[in-house]
């Protein structure tokens, strides 16, 4: 336990929300008949409503995710961690329109565009995100509920 007091709502809410524009990288967990329980880091860009994750069609967590959508999601070291539960749903590039197939490339460094192997894009909307340090922020955890922000 820590001698630091738990942050209010509105800090949290400004943390998880730069957190989500600033970092690169998540750990995407998935399960679905196909794969069964899958974990794995993705690449992602935050629209402000949405994340936009990239993997090859064929793999495990492109399968799962086709064939159930629900997706939780993980930012930050384990003590200082974001919690999203989510909707993925598989969308092609053409939808998304091209600057945003650039943004996502830009921020990431990561351009599945020109590979061989067909990837698919996933965009993930959150219904819930959590947010905590330490156990001292276990209570007032949930940011976001029904895809609503609180607060």
């Amino acid at each position: 336990m820590t001698d630091v007091p738990p942050r209010g709502l509105e800090q949290r809410l400004r943390d998880t929300r730069a957190r989500l524009e600033s970092d690169i990288d998540l750990w995407v967990a998935t399960a679905g008949s196909p794969g069964g329980v899958h974990l794995i880091p993705l690449s992602f860009l935050w629209d402000g409503t949405a994340f936009l994750v990239s993997t090859p069609r064929a793999s495990i967590t492109g399968r799962n995710l086709v064939a159930d959508g629900r997706v939780r999601l993980s930012l930050g070291p384990t003590r200082d961690v974001v919690i999203v539960d989510g909707i993925a749903e598989a969308v092609d590039i053409a939808d998304l329109g091209p600057e945003t197939g650039d943004a996502f490339a830009t921020k990431t460094g990561f351009d599945p565009s020109g590979l061989d192997e067909p990837y698919q894009y996933f965009l993930i909307r959150p219904q819930r995100i959590q947010a905590w340090r330490e156990a001292n922020e276990l209570k007032g955890r949930v940011l976001m509920r029904d895809g609503r922000w609180l607060g």
